[in-house]
């Protein structure tokens, strides 16, 4: 966790340096352990962690608002949450979204794979938010071992984030790889183009541990569903931010040229 630590404030260096209003880090970004006994034994509280509290300081000394995936123990300390804080350019966490979609399959012959067993689900979406770039509805994609990607496979979510009045909906990342190449930007797309946001996915890359590598192609994407930043999918020297323009007239235009009327009257309003 010490090495994420100065990897993620070596990027708040350089997303203060290059005039950012925000920093949008991936999914997990303190930890990515091997097994979920070990995931659930290296969970601290956001209040003690030093990953969390060393990211407030920075965001505290640079003036600079961070959305950053994490780790957080339940009560009774069995399970995980897998959530997303918004921390606010004074140092503090504002909002805390716990992600939604867990993976629990049982295949006839194949594997049985129960997220649930180290996981504690959401029970809510967090309402859109104010801030400098727009605002900011929360959602985490996961892709838990074997390839399977849960939230961002649901549109529900980001159709519900976006009547609520979200300009920008986040998809901090771990996919893996093979899902990565499949179906990684093809999904990002489809919701920003679907609900008329920026969708920016801020992705883990790289190999972690023997178990696990990340697909990387952090990516920011317009709600015309055009890519408009994108980083590689190899772990380099140092961490890469990608930074790009939020044009929020330009995103009204776009919704008042391409009204989406939704026939509720037909099927159940999100």
């Amino acid at each position: 966790m010490a090495h994420n630590l100065s990897q993620c404030r070596l990027l708040v260096q350089k997303a203060a340096a290059a005039g950012a209003k925000a920093l949008f880090l991936p999914e997990a970004s303190d930890y990515i352990a091997p097994s979920a006994s070990e995931t659930v034994s290296l969970v601290q509280p956001a209040s003690s962690s030093p990953f969390v509290l060393g990211l407030q300081e920075s965001a505290r000394n640079y003036r600079l608002p961070i959305n950053v995936g994490i780790h957080e123990p339940t009560q009774g300390g069995k399970k995980v949450k897998n959530t997303l804080l918004w921390i606010d350019e004074d140092g503090e966490i504002k909002h805390r979204y716990q992600k939604l979609h867990l993976f629990d399959v049982d295949i006839p012959g194949g594997p049985t794979l129960q997220e649930s067993n180290s996981v504690e689900k959401g029970t809510k979406l967090v309402p859109p938010f104010t801030t400098a770039v727009g605002n900011v509805g929360m959602l985490i994609c996961f892709d838990p071992p074997p390839p399977f990607s849960m939230q961002l496979r649901f549109p529900e979510p980001s159709i519900a984030l976006r009547r609520q009045g979200a300009h920008i909906i986040t998809y901090p990342s771990a996919f893996i790889v093979p899902t990565g190449k499949a179906h990684w930007s093809t999904l990002l797309r489809a919701r920003a183009i679907e609900t008329q946001t920026y969708v920016i996915a801020a992705a883990q890359v790289g190999s972690h541990n023997e178990k696990r590598t990340s697909y990387g192609h952090s990516m920011l994407v317009s709600p015309w569903g055009e890519v408009m930043a994108e980083l590689s999918g190899e772990k380099k020297d140092e961490p890469e931010i990608a930074v790009a323009e939020i044009d929020l007239e330009g995103l009204e235009k776009i919704r008042k040229e391409m009204p989406l009327l939704r026939r509720t009257d037909v099927y159940p309003e999100v």
